[in-house]
């Protein structure tokens, strides 16, 4: 992130499919301004925003195309869409992008997000929180793979298991200081040191592992 500056943000969605004209308010504290782009997304290959929101109706489909414009470069990226069922969410959950579903969140809660994938971290509105929480309840856990999700979870502090179980639900390092009390260098303390005992490259891998459904492992589908 840009720390003398705003963001700036590409909405790669279809031609007149933004929904939100009047963000970002002038007053927004994190995004300065917005470019669209259409499928293929071919301008992004020429380089530019710090996050690109993806807008889509399948995101499966959708989010290869949008990868292979960015060339390689790690530009972190935010989905929304209508699509809430478990395995559209935890792929795309996986990939390390950001999930937001139609209806489920504000345009507040899109900026705090663009400003959280900046700084690592993968923004979840609550749906999206509920289907990655579903995808993990139905993975096939025996007595060893529960023994074994209970001794990972066991190497943290009953702080940072506090911690974990915010950033499960979607919440952001200045959240979950507010919601514990905390002033936020404490909580990215606290972070970087689950990390380091889950052996977790980031907030998405941290809390894959914390449920059980470590991207090694595929999620049942119906």
């Amino acid at each position: 992130m840009r720390s003398s500056q705003r963001l700036s943000v590409a909405l790669a969605c279809a031609e007149g499919d933004w929904p939100h004209d009047g963000w970002p308010a002038p007053d927004d504290p994190y995004v300065d301004r917005t470019v669209r782009v259409a499928p293929p997304y071919d301008a992004l290959r020429r380089g530019g925003p710090d996050v690109v929101v993806l807008r889509c109706a399948e995101p499966a489909k959708s989010l290869p195309g949008l990868r292979g414009a960015l060339g390689g470069r790690d530009v972190p990226v935010i989905v929304v869409s209508a699509r809430t069922d478990t395995e559209t969410v935890v792929e795309v959950f996986r990939s390390g992008a950001g999930y937001l579903a139609e209806g489920d969140y504000c345009t507040h809660m899109l900026s705090s997000a663009v400003m959280a994938a900046t700084v690592g971290h993968t923004y979840l509105s609550p749906a999206a929180c509920a289907a990655l929480r579903e995808g993990a309840r139905r993975m096939p856990a025996g007595p060893r793979e529960h023994d074994a999700i209970e001794r990972l979870r066991a190497l943290l502090s009953p702080r940072e298991r506090q911690v974990m179980e915010l950033l499960s639900t979607g919440l952001g390092a200045q959240e979950i200081g507010l919601r514990l009390r905390l002033s936020e260098k404490t909580v990215r303390n606290n972070l970087s040191n689950i990390y380091s005992k889950l052996d977790a490259r980031g907030s998405t891998d941290a809390v894959l592992r914390w449920l059980g459904a470590t991207p090694a492992t595929p999620v049942l589908r119906t």
